[in-house]
């Protein structure tokens, strides 16, 4: 598996804000969450709803901007700034790096969120 292609294209989409679709097209079943903020999801269907529910708090996106992605073996990392307007008239400005670890079929088995 092309791991790089792979992180380059699920960035690509995350980038366009179809952050929904990322997780159903590249999340294993069985994939696991975890955030800076103790929030967890244990498989690929719970990550969906948490991700859903999130897209739909979206009022406005003002920038999503991809930084980075740096890949070794099987794991990837990329830095993302994400500025949104939500729905209950907060703002959310997040710079994370997002840690993902691969299966040998191509699907995210983990991913991990750091607070950059």
């Amino acid at each position: 598996m092309d791991i790089k292609a792979l992180a380059t294209e699920m960035d690509r989409i995350v980038t366009q804000g179809a952050i929904v679709d990322a997780v159903k097209q590249f999340f294993a079943e069985d994939a696991t969450t975890s955030d800076y903020n103790n929030l967890t999801t244990k498989n690929k269907a719970q990550m969906v709803e948490k991700m859903e529910g999130f897209a739909n708090s979206i009022k406005k996106v003002n920038g999503i901007t991809h930084h980075h992605t740096i890949v070794d073996g099987n794991v990837s990392a990329s830095e993302f700034t994400f500025d949104f307007e939500m729905t209950d008239n907060s703002t959310i400005f997040w710079h994370e790096i997002i840690r993902r670890i691969w299966n040998n079929d191509g699907q995210v088995i983990q991913e991990e969120y750091f607070n950059a």
